[in-house]
């Protein structure tokens, strides 16, 4: 995915992440693909947008993409948004692009 690091931006104790998400979808996916205009990677959760359910599953899909515990993944921004701003701690931005690559 071309341009991907775009989406990637270091922290202090880790990286923030932007995401598009598609909720309600048929299956999990992250990545799903990477919207270059907005320069975002995109995620599908299977779970509606409802109650905070998706939000719930990005981060558990994001910490597992990541191979992080789930207390390590935090939504920064976009809690009613389908574009997100995720803080993933404990990983560096080359560490994050290698495990990108292996899950896409």
């Amino acid at each position: 995915m071309p341009g991907i690091t775009d989406a990637l931006s270091l922290e202090k104790n880790g990286i923030v992440i932007a995401i598009e998400v598609t909720a309600g979808g048929k299956k999990d996916a992250f990545p799903a693909g990477y919207n270059e205009w907005r320069k975002m990677i995109g995620c599908r959760v299977s779970a509606p947008a409802l109650e905070g359910r998706a939000n719930k599953a990005v981060i558990e899909l994001v910490a597992r993409t990541f191979e992080r515990p789930v207390a390590a993944v935090s939504l920064l921004s976009g809690a009613t948004s389908p574009q997100k701003r995720i803080r993933v701690e404990g990983i560096s931005v080359n560490e994050a692009l290698a495990l990108l690559e292996k899950s896409g």
